[in-house]
């Protein structure tokens, strides 16, 4: 069965070049192209698609706004956004929200299933940049007492590694593993922290000071 893909783009020819990039694969069916996010949460329930690529930028409802919608009731569905820049702190507010990763527009036609994939593996297709730029913020956040999560040294060395802005395949690399076993170690990671993303776990773990 064909990966379910909705599309968030306000610009017309770049959302158009999307559908037909998609069209000419069998891996990828696109169930949704709209131009803005007026009925996101009624489309989202109606189609549960599979992944979601939104646009930050949008008229009507901004993309972060969307996402922060999508949350209230999906915690499934992977969304990806869409931005020209890497280092536009929009792009942290939207992980923040709920967010799985980000892509440059410019890199659509190179990284684009590569960063799907990514996503539905687990991954968070994201730049070092804002893996600092989130540091940064929860360390000048209010700090808040350490929760006994009970992670293994192994995990924490893998939730160091991941806050360093390394890829799955870096970390297994760097730790001599299977990226097999570190999926395996970031489930368990994930199910003791209580969330449910790799964004959502690097957020809790600066926050709390667990790394």
């Amino acid at each position: 069965m064909a990966i379910s893909v909705f599309i968030y783009e306000d610009n017309d020819n770049l959302r158009e070049s999307l559908c037909s990039l998609f069209s000419l694969t069998e891996q990828y069916e696109v169930q949704g192209a709209f131009a803005n996010c007026s009925q996101v949460e009624e489309q989202v329930k109606t189609y549960l698609p599979d992944v979601i690529l939104m646009d930050i930028d949008m008229p009507v409802i901004s993309g972060i706004e969307a996402v922060k919608k999508i949350r209230c009731f999906n915690k499934q569905v992977q969304i990806i956004m869409l931005t020209v820049f890497d280092d536009h702190m929009h792009v942290f507010d939207a992980l923040g929200a709920g967010a799985n990763g980000y892509l440059l527009k410019k890199n659509l036609s190179d990284k684009l299933f590569n960063s799907i994939q990514e996503v539905l593996n687990g991954g968070a297709p994201m730049s070092p940049a804002i893996a600092k730029m989130i540091l940064i913020q929860m360390q000048q956040a209010a700090t808040l007492p350490q929760n006994d999560y009970q992670l293994t040294n192994r995990e924490k060395e893998i939730l160091s590694l991941l806050s360093e802005g390394n890829s799955h395949k870096m970390i297994a690399a760097s730790l001599t593993i299977s990226i097999e076993t570190v999926r395996s170690h970031l489930k368990n990671i994930y199910d003791k922290l209580h969330v449910h993303s790799q964004t959502e776990a690097l957020s809790k773990a600066f926050k709390e000071k667990l790394v």
